[in-house]
């Protein structure tokens, strides 16, 4: 083997990892990973070390699924006591820096009555000092400003704290990863090293170019190269065909994956891609992408739109990645541009909302995006009109009509639309359970349930159709696949509210006559169907 070429397996997962847990953008920014340290990873960890049954007893309940329950039997109690005291004793830093924001923000908020902040400098605790600036908004409420740049140049951004871990995956049978860390086992490969290693790049183009096997086994020297030669073969994946129409190509990925493609562009939107194995529903994977994406898009920072598990992988493959603009500085909305830009990727646009980039054959349009962040003042989101061909298509993800004026004002700007992709998850989950390790002060359970992670139900999700005039709506973004579990937690049921929900726009939709369905696993759709029936 060590002189044949080899490519790697379509079923090689790869799961980022920070400190053994799974990364995702809020653990790679040095101004809100301590605060998920200190107050998720400590906490899930001790609890199972003291009480493990009750998180076996938790996990075997679906109503639990995506609660602080680590997925472990007490077997594992030990490995976990040894992440624990490893955690506390390398991230005693990151603890005192999440200490530090508690302290500083209860100060602001109990004693800043309006008047200057200068004399408060002085007593901000030190470990904070020159990375944050002190500001009132208008109303003067008083916050904290993170210097995030200069952060990424301090000890709270540890290049160390980050590795991979590769398997081969059969089945969907992934832990949720928000309360389970990984722990090394049989079949598992841990690489440590920093995700911006260039060795990743080549790695992972080896899904489609393959390279003489002993020379990637010296690049990365494995531990186990047993594992490690497992993970490769000289059978040639099939070929992703190139489309060469006149026309758009659009395929759906899963989720809110989408890719269009026209003749001499292609545009792929919040990449989640399944890895290639058979659990009975068909799908898109890697090896149905082009050899290079032009354009890859973000809508916003949750990580089932900006998964670093599939983004890294296609880091070799992407000439732009375009991201919405952030609050820079706000501890809930970290920049996604500066992150991405410091792991390795190396033309990272940001755009905002009203603002256009030209591609060929058409362009891309930021729209604003109300809703599914928990009333929370954050930036980092945007939908997306992609106009290719003469044709317009809104990828409006997780966007909740809770102001039916914005879409007469959206129509007024661009006029109808041909296509709308609309995600339906309206139960969504509460505020705390993403952003809850970065409050500094108790929040009421009415204010928690009240504000959730919601997407448009039907009736607004109609009102959003016709103030388009859309000729076309696909339901999207709902978490279904399941791999996608792992993520998001989800497991619906036909009488859940959302696939409910769903079924009536649909309904509704194609009672006017308008193409129209809820997506799962794969779907190629183009605009003939439509023309043809109208």
């Amino acid at each position: 083997m060590n002189n044949d070429k080899v490519y790697l397996k379509q079923n090689v997962l790869m799961q980022p990892l920070f400190n053994q847990w799974y990364a995702w953008s809020n653990l790679i920014s040095p101004a809100t990973a301590p605060m998920y340290v200190a107050n998720l990873h400590l906490k899930v960890m001790q609890s199972f070390v003291a009480t493990p049954q009750v998180h076996m007893q938790a996990v075997k309940n679906p109503a639990m699924l995506g609660g602080p329950f680590m997925n472990y039997n007490a077997s594992r109690v030990p490995d976990v006591k040894e992440l624990l005291d490893r955690t506390t004793k390398t991230q005693g830093h990151m603890i005192k820096f999440s200490e530090a924001v508690h302290t500083l923000d209860n100060m602001l908020s109990a004693e800043a009555d309006g008047t200057s902040l200068e004399p408060f400098y002085a007593r901000v605790p030190d470990i904070l000092r020159g990375y944050v600036e002190l500001v009132y908004d208008l109303n003067n409420h008083p916050s904290m400003r993170m210097i995030e740049n200069l952060l990424y140049k301090s000890p709270y951004y540890n290049e160390s704290s980050q590795s991979l871990a590769l398997s081969l995956v059969t089945d969907d049978s992934r832990p949720f990863v928000f309360s389970t860390p990984w722990l090394a086992g049989k079949g598992w490969l841990q690489l440590n090293m920093p995700f911006k290693d260039e060795r990743l790049d080549y790695l992972f183009k080896m899904r489609s170019t393959p390279q003489r096997y002993d020379e990637v086994r010296d690049l990365f020297k494995p531990e186990d190269e047993e594992t490690f030669a497992s993970f490769f073969t000289d059978g040639a994946p099939k070929a992703a065909e190139r489309y060469t129409g006149d026309s758009v190509r659009i395929r759906y990925f899963g989720h809110a994956c989408i890719l269009f493609e026209t003749r001499v562009v292609s545009i792929l939107i919040d990449p989640v891609i399944s890895y290639r194995y058979d659990n009975g529903i068909d799908r898109y994977t890697f090896s149905e992408l082009p050899e290079t994406i032009d354009y890859v898009l973000i809508t916003h920072n949750h990580q089932d739109h900006a998964m670093l598990e599939t983004l890294i992988q296609l880091r070799h493959m992407i000439k732009c990645l375009v991201v919405p603009r952030s609050n820079s500085g706000s501890l809930m909305d970290p920049s996604l541009k500066v992150l991405l830009k410091t792991i390795g990727f190396k033309n990272v646009r940001e755009i905002d909302e009203m603002e256009e980039i030209e591609v060929a054959d058409g362009s891309i349009l930021g729209l604003p995006f109300l809703g599914e962040h928990a009333d929370l003042n954050i930036r980092t989101k945007i939908a997306h009109l992609i106009q290719l061909k003469g044709k317009s298509i809104l990828c409006a993800a997780d966007s909740n009509n809770i102001e039916p004026r914005l879409y007469e004002h959206i129509h007024d700007a661009v006029g109808d639309i041909d296509m709308v992709f609309i995600g339906m998850e309206c139960d969504g989950a509460p505020m705390s359970w993403l952003y809850g390790p970065l409050l500094t002060r108790p929040l009421a359970r009415k204010m928690d349930q009240s504000r959730r992670f919601d997407g448009s139900n039907c009736v607004k999700a109609i009102d959003l159709i016709e103030k388009l005039n859309a000729q076309e709506v696909y339901v999207y973004a709902m978490g279904q696949e399941p791999w996608l579990t792992f993520l998001t937690s989800i497991k619906y049921t036909p009488d859940s509210r959302p696939i409910v929900e769903s079924d009536k726009l649909v309904e509704y939709c194609r009672g006017r006559n308008l193409p129209s369905e809820r997506l799962f696993g794969c779907k190629e759709l183009s605009f003939a169907a439509h023309a043809a029936t109208a």
